[in-house]
């Protein structure tokens, strides 16, 4: 690992009291930082929490919300629950998927920039279909507002 790394991890782990009980809190940081929890860290924060790496795997295979696969800068969830499905968020989730050339098996754009997941609700039912981008949520989904996003993205990452 890289010293700057190591100087982040250490900066969570102390913002956390180096306690092992508030390992998850840790994690969330981690993945807030890093996108994903790469596996250099989870081996890391196990040392200076003095936790089993079998219970860190544990607790980051067992919570949905952490990843173990690195993803993009932008990471954009679509809702597939019941009101966004019916409101025609798969029209949306094709459209993301054809702009930026990834897949449900490949869902990480190669640029490491976009990363495209579903997910099963995201809460905001009254806006359905909706999508967010890194937990920012977008209304009324369409495909042609797909691409407009997409394209909004891209131009603010360029800067």
């Amino acid at each position: 690992m890289k010293k700057e790394e190591i100087k982040k991890l250490d900066e969570i782990l102390q913002a956390h009291d180096y306690n092992p009980s508030l390992v998850i809190a840790v994690m969330q940081d981690i993945q807030k930082e890093y996108h994903y929890l790469p596996k250099e860290s989870l081996t890391y924060i196990s040392k200076a929490l003095k936790l089993p790496e079998a219970k860190i795997y544990g607790v980051a295979t067992f919570y949905e919300n952490f990843s173990l696969d690195a993803k993009g800068k932008y990471i954009i969830k679509i809702c597939d629950g019941t009101a966004c499905h019916v409101r025609k968020s798969v029209p949306v989730l094709e459209e993301f998927r054809k702009i930026l050339g990834v897949s449900e098996e490949k869902p990480t754009t190669d640029d490491m920039m976009f990363t495209v997941e579903t997910v099963s609700c995201l809460g905001a039912c009254g806006l359905a279909p909706a999508c967010t981008v890194n937990d920012e949520v977008h209304p009324a989904m369409t495909p042609e507002k797909a691409r407009e996003l997409i394209k909004e993205l891209k131009e603010e990452s360029a800067k």
